[in-house]
């Protein structure tokens, strides 16, 4: 599932591209991934308006129309959104849905799993988006301070790999990023979060940060499916330390890394850098 860092290069990569520009038509080819509008609701509400700006908030991406009016979009597990500098292309096999400016540009929504969802609301019901609704802080925001964040870990004893996931206490973060994260900070992910010390907090909370943002410098990371805006791979996957090298050496002492199931999900890391 793309994570911040590829949301985030997902709305760099559309912002120079999307905005302003009259939508022309719109196509829903899977009517399921509307929310809370018909097809044609849907359509009437988005043609001949436009787009003034794209927002992200945790995993979710919020495009503002001039008719106040918000499309949220939730790319799930594969969801891609494409833009096509000609509306001639062909489509890809899994489209969902396409818009088509009035310059002959498009957007296109894709998606193989059929996961990916959009809502469309206006400003006073966002609240109505559970995911919205109940999200914590940006983790590169001023509000995700070391002061909050430690806090947060000495008021919790569920492990801390579980807490970096939890949607509800840091937006966007999820098992890459944890994992290079609690890597970098030497964390084990079964630690309970109130027994980290003062200084492992510290670490954590910086690494966190670092490794995030050196994702969106490199354009987020391409397991398989992840995209950009203009269809192209991200390259963190040729950075990534622990993540996804079952059976490899830790690069920092040369010992086997290992990996297991923690809070549901796949956690790779190094038994003698990250103590339990």
């Amino acid at each position: 599932m793309p994570e911040l860092p590829e949301v985030e290069t997902v709305r760099r990569s559309l912002l120079p591209n999307v905005l302003n520009k009259p939508i022309q038509s719109v196509d829903v080819h899977y009517e399921r991934i509307l929310q809370d509008a018909s097809v044609s609701e849907f359509k009437h509400a988005l043609r001949s308006h436009h787009f003034i700006d794209i927002v992200r908030r945790g995993k979710y991406l919020l495009f503002y129309l001039e008719s106040e009016r918000i499309m949220v979009v939730h790319l799930r597990m594969t969801g891609r959104l494409i833009y096509v500098s000609n509306s001639e292309i062909p489509l890809e096999k899994h489209t969902s849905v396409v818009f088509t400016f009035s310059d002959g540009t498009g957007l296109r929504f894709e998606d193989q799993r059929k996961f990916a969802t959009i809502n469309l609301l206006t400003s006073d019901r966002l609240h109505e988006v559970r995911g919205l609704r109940e999200m914590g802080p940006e983790p590169l925001s001023e509000t995700f301070s070391l002061e909050a964040f430690s806090e947060m870990l000495s008021s919790r004893s569920a492990r801390i790999k579980g807490l970096l996931l939890d949607q509800r206490r840091i937006a966007g973060l999820g098992n890459i990023y944890a994992d290079e994260s609690l890597f970098m900070a030497g964390v084990h992910p079964e630690r309970p979060a109130n027994s980290l010390t003062e200084q492992e907090k510290t670490r954590l909370y910086s690494a966190i940060r670092t490794v995030l943002q050196d994702a969106i410098d490199n354009q987020g990371t391409t397991i398989r499916d992840y995209r950009t805006g203009y269809g192209a791979e991200g390259s963190f996957q040729n950075k990534l330390q622990i993540y996804g090298k079952k059976g490899g050496v830790c690069p920092r002492c040369g010992g086997d890394l290992a990996h297991k199931k923690v809070v549901g999900r796949t956690s790779h890391f190094c038994p003698n850098c990250q103590k339990e």
